[in-house]
């Protein structure tokens, strides 16, 4: 009996295992054939790296900084709330069609592209409204530090990061329509892939030149450092609210069209149907 029972307590300890085997297997192959979760793996640490790496390099050499202008991490902290609520309003109003399974139906209504891409812009204002005052009157309560003390300088500042959102987040739309579901990570972490090279806490100079090219294409590094001259230098600069208008406007463009052509090419091999199944 010993030896029977021996026998059946190695062959479901061998049960067991290739269970536990074959779903380790099923999650290797599923990551294996998606590259953003593979991506999603490595890029959280390496952000946080590069960013305060750079954050404790600027402190180190500018103890003095944030004494002489109050408010200009918590002015930070809010407008890249702007620009990331920005870009995930979009993508997550986009990802509820998706999860509902309704963008095919929305598509078989007289609904245009164009009208649709619209509307998912207006949902992420609001969005952006509803997240960002409450936080900006807080901060008035808790640290007595008013945003809106930058007067019309903000609303420029807000504007141009709104837009730069949209751009993020209709890209990420239109990658969600040619890889569905499985790329839905990229909906949260596409944003924050530009945030150490935004100057959102630093500025432009820590970098090192070849990332100051880099950094200078995009627009939210004009704002941040336009945000810093207000608030430091107490000098608005044109220049750079000049310089991320243009590129706002190149982005905006751009993306637009990444979107209508990512959705025709959904719509010709019939994956609109499909999306959300």
């Amino acid at each position: 009996m010993s030896g029977r029972a021996a026998g059946a307590g190695t062959r479901g300890a061998f049960a067991t295992s290739r269970r536990i085997r074959a779903m380790v297997l099923r999650y290797v192959y599923l990551y294996r054939g998606s590259w953003p979760r593979i991506l999603e793996m490595a890029y959280w640490p390496t952000l946080q790296m590069i960013m305060w790496g750079f954050l404790t390099i600027f402190l180190a050499s500018k103890s003095g900084f944030f004494v002489q202008a109050a408010g200009v991490l918590i002015a930070a902290v809010l407008l890249w709330d702007v620009l990331f609520r920005a870009s995930l309003g979009v993508s997550l109003s986009f990802l509820e069609e998706m999860w509902s399974r309704n963008l095919g139906h929305l598509f078989v209504s007289p609904l245009r592209p164009g009208e649709f891409v619209a509307a998912l812009t207006l949902m992420s204002a609001i969005r952006v409204l509803i997240g960002v005052i409450p936080a900006a009157l807080l901060a008035i309560w808790l640290y007595a530090y008013s945003i809106f003390d930058m007067g019309l300088p903000l609303i420029a500042f807000f504007a141009n990061l709104q837009v730069m959102g949209w751009s993020f987040g209709l890209v990420v739309c239109g990658l969600l329509m040619r890889y569905g579901l499985g790329a839905e990570s990229i909906a949260w972490f596409a944003i924050f892939a530009v945030a150490p090279f935004s100057a959102i806490y630093y500025p432009l100079s820590v970098m090192p030149d070849w990332l100051q090219w880099i950094a200078g294409i995009l627009p939210s590094t004009h704002v941040f450092e336009g945000m810093r001259a207000v608030l430091v230098d107490e000098t608005f600069r044109t220049d750079l609210l000049i310089n991320a208008l243009a590129l706002n406007a190149a982005y905006l463009t751009v993306s637009v069209l990444v979107f209508l052509r990512f959705f025709r090419s959904a719509r010709e091999r019939g994956l609109i149907l499909q999306i959300g199944e």
